[in-house]
């Protein structure tokens, strides 16, 4: 218990030290110190919530998807501790587990909903034991720091085999990978799916990840594609199917960035996001509501009010123009924001960052698997930035996109944002999470935008 106490302390500290020095929200750093002196000190912080955790990981839509489950927690009444900041790493955790720490060293909260970093997985759950861990989806992401998809799935497939039988699994029957774990584990998972074919295509797009039969390396036949390899199909050989999804969203309406609605288990939802993407974020977080005990009439009536995180579609007004702020950090990912900023939110201004730091990934050769050519005869301004915005520039040419210079400092990017804007326009600004940060911090200096962990 001492050493527990001193852990919490040393680590409140350092992160309030933080947060004072301007070094940083004391998003990681404090669960570095504490767990330096109590390597332990995460599972035993997360033994002291009343009800305890849900664990959320997958490629794309992390940081939504337990925001959802969070504010549905909150809605009834129940006190949540959560790593809202998009912190992943177990570091990350620890930092916002040690936030909701009283000076006895006891954790004060009911539940733990987590994002937690696919690599990162199967120490989070050996550390917090979740009631509850959801897969979103497995794309290529960050090669040079996870490997191929395949690998991480045996990770993630292990991990959630030494799961208590009374713990929840949640999978997406839609990822062919995320399917291949789940029909491996001890005990039957709760699977959630698409199923609107009005808004899928019929083809996988060049870039897609998932295409083999993992159990005969037979190209998979899709009778519908959602968003990358997410969607219906099967294996010639009927080595492997789709599960039937538990939990699926029929009746999909979609607006722009704006809003979506769609029907689950009878009962409609609109919410204030946008993009096809969200429509899988936000039926998770339903499944994953719903295995945790919660009412489908009040998880609908409670998404109503949502507000997206920081750098999720978040809005931002800047010298007369809004700026919509998506993170676009794989081609997956990058192609499904580009896709709803031009067919369905109609944007003609862009601002695409691309950073290499050790958070967004130090090989940037995936941006030749973005179609970008989707902007060619649509966009009106397109500003390459980043630290490897020359990087993009030089796609953006082979795409035939007359894009502006490429800007490296995020102060040059906005002062050419509005020069080459109206006030009144609305600007798309598709970034990886780095260069999201920057630009995000560069508005916070000029004072239009709020730091990332005060959001």
């Amino acid at each position: 218990m001492i050493r527990k106490t001193a852990a919490v302390w040393a680590g409140k500290a350092t992160g309030t030290l933080s947060r004072v020095t301007k070094r940083g929200g004391g998003t990681t750093l404090p669960g570095d110190v504490a767990r330096a002196i109590d390597p332990k000190i995460l599972t035993r912080l997360t033994e002291d919530l009343t009800e305890g955790s849900a664990v959320i990981t997958g490629t794309n839509g992390k940081t939504t998807t337990a925001r959802l489950v969070t504010w549905l927690l909150e809605g009834v009444g129940q006190r949540v501790v959560s790593n809202r900041a998009g912190a992943n790493l177990i570091f990350g955790v620890t930092a916002a587990a040690l936030s909701k720490a009283g000076a006895d060293g006891r954790l004060k909260a009911d539940w733990g909903v987590f994002e937690i970093d696919e690599a990162s997985l199967p120490k989070a759950v050996l550390e917090i034991q979740p009631k509850a861990t959801l897969v979103l989806n497995l794309f290529r992401d960050q090669l040079d720091r996870y490997g191929e998809l395949e690998s991480i799935a045996k990770k993630i497939e292990k991990a959630l085999s030494g799961l208590p039988a009374a713990a929840h699994v949640v999978l997406n029957a839609d990822d062919p990978r995320v399917a291949e774990i789940g029909l491996s584990l001890p005990n039957p998972p709760l699977w959630f799916g698409l199923d609107d074919t009005r808004v899928a295509s019929k083809e996988l797009p060049h870039a897609a990840d998932a295409r083999t039969c993992p159990r005969c390396g037979s190209s998979l036949v899709f009778d519908a594609v959602y968003v990358g390899h997410d969607g219906v199909y099967n294996c010639p050989n009927h080595d492997f199917t789709r599960p039937a999804p538990d939990v699926t969203a029929t009746d999909i309406t979609l607006n722009g960035f704006e809003s979506l609605a769609l029907t689950i288990g009878g009962t409609r939802i609109e919410m204030p996001l946008g993009g096809l993407y969200n429509c899988y974020n936000v039926l998770a977080a339903y499944a994953t509501a719903c295995s945790l005990g919660l009412d489908a009439a009040y998880i609908a009536e409670r998404l109503r009010t949502f507000k997206a995180a920081f750098g999720r579609q978040e809005r931002i007004e800047f010298r007369g123009r809004e700026l919509i702020l998506v993170l676009s950090k794989n081609p997956a990912g990058f192609n499904e924001t580009v896709r709803t900023a031009v067919e369905l939110a109609g944007g003609t201004n862009f601002v695409l960052g691309l950073n290499d730091r050790k958070a967004d990934g130090t090989d940037v050769s995936w941006i030749w698997d973005v179609d970008f050519e989707q902007l060619k005869d649509t966009a009106r301004v397109v500003i390459p930035a980043g630290n490897r915005a020359h990087d993009l520039a030089v796609r953006l040419k082979y795409a035939v996109i007359g894009a502006e210079p490429p800007q490296t400092d995020p102060g040059k990017v906005l002062d050419l944002l509005v020069k080459r804007t109206s006030e009144g326009d609305t600007v798309h600004v598709l970034c990886t999470y780095t260069a999201m940060l920057d630009l995000r911090a560069e508005l916070v200096r000029r004072g239009w935008a709020h730091p990332y962990w005060e959001t």
